[in-house]
């Protein structure tokens, strides 16, 4: 009958449609995982308490920072727990995208876009009780050997000064054992850090122990990724727009006020 042919096409056209429909739902399926995967931000670092705490819900002063300053912009943060050495590898090579505690010096500034600062460390010598060490510059260290972490920042002069030893460990706890050993003459680390990671780790080594009143240097924290990943840019840009608006609704001065430091 002559009307049989256009039911046919009617069909045809239906499939046509759920066909199109499918394929855009597909494509915006497609692009919301996209975007939920632009908006992850991995972090690397090693445990460095109060800071960066693997024990904590938290995860430390740090994260909460780096997160409430991201969480501002629509980012999520995860965080992963490994050696400082490889953490710093990690980001260089876009592996994961931050540092989130990073100290800022020459060399570093060649593979790792810099945020601005948000808090600071001051860089104290540690010396065994009675040793009347006081630091008074480069020249006060030599012929001495100092124990330090292995591939920290501590700052290209104290680095290349070729009149003490630089004796490298993976952790702070195991320098100061080598210091009541006798094994080294000083070992240096941030007072604050340096007392929650001997009382957690040991405390007895406290009463063996004394910080120089003059530090090596003051250390701005910063929020670092690699140049050599894509959204550096937009992941340093994004932080540092957060951080401007957790220091202005008061979320900042809250989160340092919780660890005691404001």
């Amino acid at each position: 009958m002559p009307g049989r042919p256009g039911t046919e096409s009617d069909g045809g056209d239906a499939g046509m449609v759920r066909r199109i429909l499918l394929a855009l739902l597909v494509v915006i399926l497609s692009a919301g995982f996209c975007f939920a995967e632009t908006k992850t931000i991995t972090a690397a670092s090693d445990p460095w308490p109060p800071f960066m705490d693997p024990n904590s819900p938290t995860q430390g002063l740090a994260m909460e920072i780096v997160r409430a300053a991201f969480a501002t912009q629509g980012y999520e943060v995860t965080m992963e727990f490994m050696p400082w050495a490889r953490a710093e590898d990690g980001v260089k090579a876009g592996t994961y995208d931050i540092l989130p505690n990073t100290w800022m010096t020459e060399s570093r500034k060649a593979y790792l876009l810099y945020s601005e600062p948000y808090a600071a460390n001051q860089v104290k010598f540690v010396k065994r009780k009675g040793d009347p060490f006081e630091f008074q510059g480069m020249e006060s260290l030599k012929g001495k050997t100092v124990g330090i972490i292995k591939d920290y920042g501590y700052g290209d002069d104290f680095m290349n000064n070729p009149d003490f030893k630089r004796d490298p460990v993976p952790d702070f706890v195991t320098n100061v054992k080598k210091l009541v050993a006798e094994r080294i003459d000083l070992t240096l680390e941030d007072e604050i850090v340096a007392r929650n990671a001997i009382t957690a780790a040991d405390p007895a080594l406290l009463d063996q122990i004394e910080f120089t009143q003059n530090a090596l240097s003051e250390n701005w924290l910063h929020v670092t990724s690699g140049l050599k990943n894509p959204r550096c840019q937009e992941i340093i840009d994004a932080f540092n727009k957060g951080l401007a608006e957790i220091k202005a609704n008061g979320t900042f001065d809250e989160i340092f006020a919780r660890y005691g430091l404001k």
